[in-house]
């Protein structure tokens, strides 16, 4: 999970290819675009299906089967007459209003508007609460990773993805079942000629599954407002600069020329150049600004509302920060290096850190260390997982085939340049100074008081999987309860997200990883060596909770989950002025959204990292993968709130458990295949 550097010898082939790219022409093609795709971008948006609203019989069976694991059977038993009244009465009247609402809204999902809400709602300051960090990989190859090199290839890359989407270039998102078959140029071509209205249908025959692309438009030139009560998500799709952070100082940087096109290398490597040189010679910020992006959010609103009274704060904030494509932070050495041994530091600091230069609101921000580790770390209202994986996938991949410029490469100078390298230079009085300090003070606190474990853990991986006839999410979330329970003797409600971008505006669904199956297996493995089943019957368990959460899985991805199904009920209820229905009420229902264990993962191999803030203030956060070579996971807990080192021990001993019953059962089964 954090081995940042890769193989020289992979990328032999690279080299060779991309030695010469900085001759590119600027306004050709192949610079300003990263795709040329055959089918336009949003070619299969119109054609996908709509996100369904399950029966109400089945999320009511699916929400009690869900609470069985962490109620006891008389809670269970009175859970189920409170489930049964409410889908023989105001359940049924609330679905039937939900149905009739989604029928008149038929462009969008029954989720995306009360899920924007709830997000633009929630008053809690950003860092930990909403934005999740992701690390991207190393470049192998040491004259691309200087910060300043690294940041101008990233720049030029995310630009080359952004006016691709723009010019609907950028090739369609489309999940394949084997891409070997079908992620082809025959395949485009049968797509090509499909009716657009029936696209989706089309692809369905391949096994292609297109997704929803709709949150691709906020991805960048947005930022997220803070408002009294509720925020705003202001977009400015045409911007021509980005936002440059160093040492809390900020800098409005022109990266596309007054037509849109993206500006050459040698002339975006030296406008940030020129921010470098030009930073050597302030002061850090007295007074860094970003550190309000901290603050809870009416907080943050009142600080605003009162900085944009003054015109001039007004016109910069407005135009440069909240217009700008996206927000670049370059740290310097004294905001740390990254150390493979302990990368804890770095990681507490990408995550939310001393914040002094951040700007928390933006749709997305890179991060870049002073050793060149980066990161993205996103507001998260506007958008999931799939489009910031898309995006960080295809920027990363970029920089590896035709990275623009080197530690070699000449820069154009900009010293002087202030029309196109602008320092924002902001009136600061003694409120908006005093406001400053007490965000920098209330996130020190925070982080202070955050704790971050991590576990690699090199017996369990892809292949060890493969091998076995494992599905590796699985037993992951198999070795997360076997964990909880052994460390704390108890099932709590658990998190998994799942995407359901496979429909129009489909945002995400919950996994339940906590199940009957799972908490068989554990009762089982932990009782004593001579009362435990065999290995037989053990792996026999584990096929089952993977079954289980098989099932679980395809139910969610397809929109029959039951989360999002009775928090719109809920949200119906509030919006028709409607009392909170019983349900809502039950000790049930607060357990299994009190969620102690909340988890994430992002499947690819360009992510070495991700993290995020637990959810309850006696939660986990747990950000997890599994590679060619190890499974791994980061967790965060709150000091005397939750024990997270004792987790993170005890999942070593899951893992050490869970490998033990397999590696047996498969050996009793070869011999007595042998027999």
């Amino acid at each position: 999970m954090f081995r940042l550097k890769v193989h020289k010898s992979r990328f032999g082939a690279v080299l060779a290819a991309t030695r010469n790219s900085t001759t590119t022409t600027t306004h050709g093609n192949h610079y300003q675009y990263l795709q040329n795709s055959k089918l336009p971008t949003l070619y299969f948006q119109r054609s996908l299906p709509r996100l369904p609203i399950p029966l109400l019989e089945k999320s009511c069976e699916r929400f009690l089967a869900a609470v069985q694991p962490i109620l006891s059977a008389e809670e269970h038993r009175e859970t189920q007459q409170v489930v049964e009244q409410f889908r023989q009465g105001v359940g049924m009247e609330l679905h039937a209003k939900l149905k009739q609402r989604d029928e008149a809204n038929k462009h969008t999902s029954y989720i995306s508007e009360p899920w924007f809400d709830m997000y633009l709602t929630d008053r809690a300051p950003l860092p930990l609460n909403y934005n999740p960090l992701l690390v991207m990989r190393g470049d192998p190859r040491p004259e691309y990773q200087p910060q300043v090199t690294r940041a101008t290839n990233l720049i030029i890359s995310s630009l080359r993805f952004w006016r691709s989407l723009q010019a609907n270039i950028l090739e369609p998102e489309v999940y394949h079942m084997n891409p070997k078959k079908t992620d082809t140029a025959s395949y485009r071509r049968w797509m090509a000629i499909a009716p657009k209205a029936f696209a989706t249908y089309a692809s369905y025959a391949f096994k292609a599954f297109p997704l929803d692309m709709s949150q691709y438009s906020r991805l960048l030139g947005t930022t997220r407002i803070p408002k009294l009560g509720k925020d705003e998500l202001v977009q400015s799709p045409h911007s021509k600069h980005i936002l440059v952070m160093r040492r809390g100082n900020m800098y409005a940087m022109n990266v596309l020329d007054s037509s849109g096109y993206i500006l050459s290398p040698s002339v975006i490597l030296g406008r940030l150049k020129s921010i470098l040189e030009q930073d050597s010679q302030r002061e850090p910020a007295s007074v860094p600004l970003g550190v309000l992006t901290t603050s809870q959010r009416n907080d943050w609103a009142q600080t605003r509302a009162h900085f944009v009274s003054n015109p001039k704060n007004a016109d910069l904030l407005q135009r440069e920060v909240d217009a700008a494509l996206f927000c670049l932070c370059l740290d310097s050495v004294e905001d740390g290096l990254f150390d493979e041994t302990n990368p804890v530091p770095m990681l507490k600091h990408q995550l939310a850190g001393k914040a002094t230069n951040r700007w928390f609101d933006k749709s997305l921000s890179l991060l870049i260390s002073a050793d060149g580790i980066t990161a993205v770390n996103f507001e998260h209202s506007w958008g999931d997982g799939v489009a910031v994986l898309r995006y960080f996938n295809e920027i990363y991949k970029d920089m590896l085939q035709q990275p623009f410029v080197s530690a070699s490469t000449p820069h154009t100078p900009a010293d002087g340049d202030t029309s196109n390298v602008r320092p924002l230079n902001f009136e600061i009085d003694e409120r908006t100074r005093a406001a400053v300090e007490a965000a920098y003070a209330q996130n020190a606190s925070i982080v202070e008081s955050l704790d971050m474990n991590y576990l690699q853990y090199k017996q369990l991986n892809k292949g060890t999987c493969k091998r076995h006839g494992l599905s590796p999410d699985s037993i992951i979330q198999l070795a997360f309860q076997l964990a909880y329970r052994q460390a704390f003797k108890r099932y709590v409600g658990t998190y998994e997200s799942c995407s359901t971008s496979a429909f129009r505006h489909g945002r995400t669904e919950t996994m339940r990883p906590c199940t009957m199956a799972t908490k068989a297996f554990c009762e089982a493995v932990l009782q004593p060596t001579q009362r435990q089943p065999s290995s037989g019957e053990l792996r026999a368990m584990i096929d089952k909770c993977s079954s289980v959460h098989g099932q679980l899985t395809k139910e969610a991805a397809m929109g029959q989950g039951f989360d999002r199904h009775l928090f719109a009920l809920r949200h119906t209820a509030q919006l028709e002025g409607l009392p909170q229905p019983a349900l809502f009420e039950t000790e049930a229902y607060k357990r299994i959204n009190y969620n102690i264990i909340s988890t994430s993962t992002l499947g690819t191999d360009t992510v070495v990292a991700g993290s995020f803030g637990p959810v309850v203030k006696d939660g986990l956060g747990v950000g997890y993968s599994i590679q060619n070579d190890f499974a791994g996971a980061i967790v965060t807990s709150y000091k005397n709130q939750a024990q997270g080192k004792e987790f993170i021990d005890s999942l070593e001993s899951a893992f050490d458990q869970i490998c033990a019953i397999i590696e047996r059962s498969s050996s009793a089964a070869k011999a007595e295949r042998s027999n």
